[in-house]
């Protein structure tokens, strides 16, 4: 499973995810890779963001799984990667 997870400096429901993300990092191996939506404007191109951060796009077999947009909870993420997990 791969996480691309695009977000802001100025976002404030990203600064609140950090502590979802570091909690997760904890429980799980992750391949997460962090976009800034204003700092990595050419390759967060290619994900079709709206207006909306964070980001949380979920992979599965290199293909699109799942989008999460907007602040969420531990449990919210934890669920998509359980459900991811038991799909492998």
């Amino acid at each position: 499973m791969k996480i691309v997870k695009i977000g802001a400096m100025w976002c404030p429901g990203c600064i609140i995810m950090q502590k979802v993300w570091n909690k997760l990092n904890e429980n799980y191996e992750l391949d997460i890779t962090s976009l800034d939506l204003d700092m990595d404007s050419e390759e967060v191109e290619k994900y079709n963001v709206g207006n909306t951060l964070p980001v949380i796009i979920f992979y599965k077999d290199n293909e699109e799984y799942k989008r999460l947009v907007g602040e969420k909870s531990y449990e919210e993420v934890e669920s998509v990667i359980k459900e991811i997990n038991e799909k492998i």
